[in-house]
This record gives C-alpha cells, structure tokens and sequence, in this order.
C-alpha cells in the first residue's frame, strides 16, 4: 500500500531477536519519500488543493488513510479520565491511526480496547521533564511494554545534554531503547528542541542516533513550544534516511501536518487526529 501501516509495526514486533529483520521491518513501516511528497502536496493546498494532486496521491480516500496512517492519536493530559481514553481508543480504531499514546497508567486499557484492531498502543517515558534516574525510565518503559504498550517515546536528559555529558545521554537512551527492541517495541526519542541551542539539538539527535532509536521526536507537548518546521528538517538532515522523525507539539491543522511532511517528518503526534481527517475530506478535488 506504501503508507505508513500500523500492520508492519507488528511484523517489526514478531522479529525482536533479529536486529537486521527489526530494521528491515521497520523500514517497511516508513513511507517511502516520494509518497510523502505527493501526500503533502495533496494536502498543502487546502481548500484549493488541485484535483490533480490528490489523484496524483491516490485519490480523497487514499490521502485520508495516509494522512490517519502517519498520526499518533495522543492524550496525555494529566487529568484525562477513562471515559476520554475510550473515546480516543474508539476514534483510532474507527479512523487507522498508526497508534493512540497515552500516559502508562492507562496502557494497559487502551491496549485491551484495541485488541484486534491494527492501531498500536503509544506511551511515554520520562515524560515530561526527561530528568528521571534512567533505571527509572527503564523500568516505567519495561512496564509498559508488559502492559500492551507496542511503542514508547522517552524523553532525554535535557541537564545532561546541556551539561555536555553526551555519553551519559547516549546511555540514558540506549538502555530503554534496547529494552524497546528486545521486546519486539520500538522507542522514538524526544529532545524537547524549544530547550536545546542549535548544537544540542544536533548532539541530542545525534546521541539519539547512535543509541538506536528508530524515530527522533521533536517535543513533549508540554514545554515552552512544540515542533517547527526548521527543527523537523534539521533533525531529518542529521539524522539521515534511516531512522524516523516525529513532529509533536502544537500540530493542530492540516496545514501544520502539510509543513512538517514536507520539512521531512515521519510521523505526527497530536491530540487533534480527527479535526484535521475533517480537513482532509473537506478538500476540494
């Protein structure tokens, strides 16, 4: 089909004990970059989107299912309560999500409510502030995993990013990151970019590289601002074709999932999933 589809994550997933079938896997679950193109030209127009460039995409149908198939469906709002977690399970389910991220707590629920459906559970680690112990990162993520969780995004140690200490950050991410893998997971690493200087964010997605992870993600949601165009195309130039990058953070729009896709992201997070499929189908062909 070539989008992004939550059914090769869970190939990916029967293939842990292989690090080379993990990543052959994974890169299946990628869209290719011509696909994104035609998908984010399909959609950068919006209401004036040209005929043309949706079918070029695939037709309305397709460029709705690709656009739900690049989108964590996210609620991590502290005072989420059960009733929104079943309703964001219900709308992933409903709408092909790749997944629905939602804090730990509520992992194994949503996990439970999704059985059978091909949307995977998200949830984080670390999160927000990165500045756990890594045994403690470890163990929330190991947890998880036990609990349904089929991708974890942790946070970095923004201190020690900053404290120039890379080895200590590289090995924070590397140990979730390997217990993502072993366990058939995968792991996306959030630097919190509106933190980071222009050489952190570099170091940081750098550390992040070298650690394994199969995605860099831009931002928790839950800091002083959220993803850029500028830093989702410096985190596709130094991370290179290999590894994923999500955009998360003040993602609300169709116009802001079209300008992410085109600076190179992978994957958006976002809580307004079903607000912007409403965008899509109200293109014009």
């Amino acid at each position: 089909m070539g989008w992004i589809t939550p059914n090769a994550t869970a190939i990916c997933a029967t293939s842990a004990s292989s690090p080379f079938l993990r990543r052959y896997f994974l890169a299946q679950a990628q869209t290719s970059q011509a696909e994104l193109e035609r998908l984010a030209a399909a959609i950068s127009g919006g209401a004036a989107t040209t005929g043309a460039a949706i079918s070029a995409a695939g037709g309305i149908e397709r460029v709705q299912a690709g656009v739900a198939a690049l989108i964590d469906h996210t609620l991590l709002r502290p005072e989420a309560a059960r009733a929104e977690i079943e309703k964001l399970c219900a709308e992933g389910a409903k709408y092909g999500f790749a997944s629905v991220c939602v804090n730990s707590a509520w992992v194994r629920q949503a996990a439970e409510t999704l059985r059978g459906t091909p949307v995977k559970v998200c949830t984080v680690a670390g999160f927000p502030l990165g500045a756990n112990l890594p045994s403690v990162k470890l163990f929330e993520a190991e947890r998880a995993i036990s609990a349904g969780a089929a991708e974890v995004d942790m946070v970095i140690h923004v201190g020690g990013l900053k404290s120039g200490e890379d080895d200590a950050v590289e090995a924070d991410i590397r140990s979730v990151v390997d217990a993502c893998h072993r366990r058939g997971a995968l792991c996306k690493v959030i630097l919190e970019m509106a933190l980071l200087t222009q050489d952190e964010k570099i170091r940081g997605c750098q550390a992040a590289v070298r650690a394994g992870a199969d995605f860099v993600k831009t931002s928790t949601g839950f800091g002083p601002g959220g993803a850029t165009v500028v830093d989702v195309a410096l985190l596709r130039a130094t991370a290179g074709p290999g590894v994923g990058v999500k955009a998360a953070g003040g993602i609300r729009t169709l116009s802001d999932v079209a300008g992410m896709l085109a600076a190179g992201a992978t994957r958006i997070g976002a809580s307004s999933g079903v607000k912007i499929l409403d965008e899509v189908r109200a293109l014009t062909p």
